[in-house]
């Protein structure tokens, strides 16, 4: 078994089991839940949720939710369920070990609906196989990495989870964005881009981006959020972000 760590977040409100090395909660889970109203209701998924930290972090900020936390990692997905458990958040939260690059009649057996979702969040395997040294597990690499056309196959399978005029947030690395935007388009619309900097003098690491289904309304850039100061420590943006407070697309 992996060795795991008990950790919080969120200022010590929420507590999360994960893994001790390989991938851990951070900024980029902060980020995600930090992209969607307060006030949204009905059906969120969390789609490649590792251990569950950006769709417990959404299920607290936006309690009308009810979260779908989708893993194809069994031992991730274990220890989601235990931390949506002790976090007391059984009553509006499930994990389900799913394939998202699966099927239809796959994903359908696995518990997961075609346009049943009005949130998704998710933060897509980085790696790209043949690309990175992977785990020797079949099932963990696949986890960590994705196949050559594997984000199409991803955002065409966030397309089919989503109902219409769904929001969609997704976080991934900078460089990452032209194949995002032509994976996302013609699915996905009234995209918002918001670049995120470590500091103010360092290129952009990562973007947050923000759309909905079917919508035709035009791409807008928004102003960078930078994550530390001078010193190291956070700005007051991105502290306050980590203490599930503000929002994190200024639109």
């Amino acid at each position: 078994m992996t060795e795991t760590t008990d950790d919080t977040l969120f200022s010590g409100r929420l507590t999360l089991r994960q893994a001790r090395r390989g991938h851990r909660a951070g900024t980029d889970a902060v980020l995600l839940a930090a992209a969607m109203p307060t006030d949204a209701t009905g059906l969120a998924i969390d789609a490649g949720a590792a251990s569950g930290a950006a769709g417990l972090m959404l299920a607290m900020r936006a309690p009308a939710l009810t979260v779908d936390l989708v893993e194809i990692d069994a031992e991730e997905t274990a220890r989601a369920a235990h931390n949506i458990a002790a976090n007391g958040l059984a009553q509006r939260m499930r994990a389900i070990h799913a394939d998202l690059l699966a099927s239809e009649a796959a994903r359908e057996s696995a518990g997961l609906r075609k346009e049943a979702a009005q949130i998704i969040i998710t933060n897509p395997p980085f790696l790209r196989e043949g690309a990175a040294r992977l785990s020797p597990d079949p099932a963990r690499a696949r986890a960590h990495a994705l196949p050559e056309d594997g984000l199409e196959r991803w955002c065409r399978t966030l397309a089919w989870l989503a109902a219409p005029d769904a929001q969609l947030a997704m976080i991934h690395r900078a460089d990452a964005l032209p194949e995002i935007l032509q994976a996302l388009d013609g699915r996905f619309g009234a995209l918002a881009v918001r670049p995120v900097h470590p500091r103010a003098d360092a290129q952009a690491s990562r973007v947050l981006i923000k759309a909905r289904k079917a919508s035709r309304a035009p791409l807008r850039l928004l102003p960078p959020l930078i994550l530390h100061g001078a010193n190291g420590d956070f700005t007051p943006e991105a502290a306050a972000l980590h203490a599930g407070e503000g929002t994190a697309m200024c639109d």
